[in-house]
């Protein structure tokens, strides 16, 4: 479903993203006592009663300086209040008003969107209805006095806020894939990210670290949801310090875990680096579906014999995910992005898949009859009994077999393979488990299968 948005507005460090975590019931956004770590704009879901919404957490607006990233901040907190159903505009209530918060509420009474004052930082229930009075001339109607660290005062502001949010038996379904954007820092994630929606969704700099938490962005391509996740650049952990940085490299790998699909980003000029190749086994390891988006395809000097010299580096470096699609593409440009999204479909499909058990049992023999499984050395040979899917994101298939222990490595990939060559799954991992199982319990199970039928 789509849910109505709640935009969090309000000049650096009055606690716009401690307040976003109370509200999602989680802690996602990034909070660091520092200014400016809320660059883009981030969304979660939240919940009050019978209301469902998502809630934007937005970078510090300061008006009237247009240093580093300031003037792009203002830009996305501004397009998130544009699609917005109600705003919060959040203020320090230790400080009392200032000029930022005048020049900020003298913008938002500008707004279509209904605004509700939030004043943060009132730990004491006596103390914050004195400290919440001070904002009343700011003209935007009753000052709610909150703690987003402690949660008090929370409930009587959701309670106000979802008179102006739908029911949820009133939001239309949507079936949505998500897809998580990830790679190193500077190979033109959030680049792919603006060239999907067609704006400037998310900041680009050539600044490594410009992206810090995982952004959200829904768009829909003929009658299909997608839900888009830049994350920040995964640097070696060697070279991360303790900070904004840090935080956002977990968000960068709990966005591989919630994703159906993962766009593994790779710089068309530096080629496939060891961290990349790290990534690439993150992808794997979390089971999710993968594209490889070679970016920056424009940048490099072409003639009739690079794509495939490209595609075979490719293939050494990263043969562990030979399963995956490639695409080669601009974001700059826009070359080939779109193209990017039919190869998702593909991989997301192919990740949910079910197969029968007929199907698989079917795939075994005929690997068997070519290749028998190995013999241990006291002559003992593994015996496939057989094989069923046991579950999907990723499929994996339980193999029941006489002794586990019997087969190795390379007969292992074999199935591996065989599984793929016969049944497809491409752009996604398989997992096979292999069971141990006595031959009198695999003639139970079969005369049961029997006695049903």
């Amino acid at each position: 479903m789509r849910l109505p948005i709640v935009a969090i507005i309000g000049r650096p460090n009055v606690g716009k993203s401690t307040l976003v975590n109370r509200l999602a019931g989680e802690q996602s956004a990034i909070v660091y006592d520092q200014p400016g770590v809320t660059r883009d704009r981030t969304y979660l879901p939240a919940f009050w009663r019978d209301r469902e919404f998502m809630v934007v957490d937005t970078g510090g607006l300061v008006f009237n300086d247009d240093t580093e990233f300031l003037p792009l901040i203002r830009q996305q907190a501004m397009a998130a209040l544009a699609e917005a159903s109600a705003a919060i505009f959040v203020v320090d209530g230790r400080t009392g008003p200032t000029a930022a918060d005048e020049e900020i509420a003298t913008w938002l009474r500008q707004q279509p969107v209904p605004v509700l004052l939030a004043v943060n930082k009132c730990e004491s229930p006596e103390q914050g209805l004195i400290q919440a009075a001070e904002f009343w001339n700011l003209g935007l109607g009753e000052p709610f006095p909150v703690s987003a660290i402690h949660g008090s005062g929370t409930g009587d502001l959701l309670d106000k806020l979802i008179n102006y949010l739908q029911p949820v038996q009133d939001l239309p379904d949507i079936n949505e894939i998500k897809i998580a954007i990830v790679g190193r820092p500077n190979v033109g994630k959030s680049s792919l990210l603006n060239a999907f929606v067609g704006e400037e969704r998310a900041i680009v700099s050539p600044i490594s670290g410009t992206t810090r938490d995982a952004i959200d962005t829904e768009i829909e391509r003929n009658g299909q949801t997608y839900r888009l996740i830049d994350t920040a650049g995964i640097r070696k952990k060697k070279n991360v310090e303790y900070g904004p940085e840090f935080f956002s490299i977990n968000r960068a790998f709990k966005a591989i875990r919630r994703a159906d699909v993962v766009l593994l980003v790779i710089d068309a000029i530096d080629g496939v680096t060891e961290q990349d190749q790290k990534l690439a086994g993150r992808v794997i390891e979390e089971g999710r579906a993968c594209v490889v988006v070679v970016n920056k395809w424009d940048a490099v000097d072409k003639d009739s014999y690079t794509i495939y010299d490209y595609e075979k580096h490719l293939q050494e470096r990263l043969h562990f995910t030979e399963w995956s699609e490639t695409i080669f593409v601009s974001a700059l440009t826009g070359q080939r992005v779109e193209k990017i999204l039919e190869l998702v479909n593909q991989a997301a499909e192919e990740h949910k898949r079910r197969v029968s058990t007929s199907v698989i049992n079917e795939v075994l023999e005929e690997a068997v009859r070519w290749h028998s499984p190995p013999v241990s050395r006291s002559g003992k040979q593994g015996k496939i009994y057989y094989g069923t899917q046991v579950s999907t994101q990723p499929p994996t298939i339980a193999l029941f077999v006489n002794d586990a222990k019997r087969f190795n490595d390379n007969y292992r990939r074999y199935i591996e393979r065989q599984f793929r060559q016969q049944l497809g799954f491409k752009g996604t991992p398989i997992r096979l488990i292999w069971r141990s199982k006595k031959a009198r319990d695999v003639e139970n199970v079969n005369n049961n299968r029997a006695a049903r039928v």
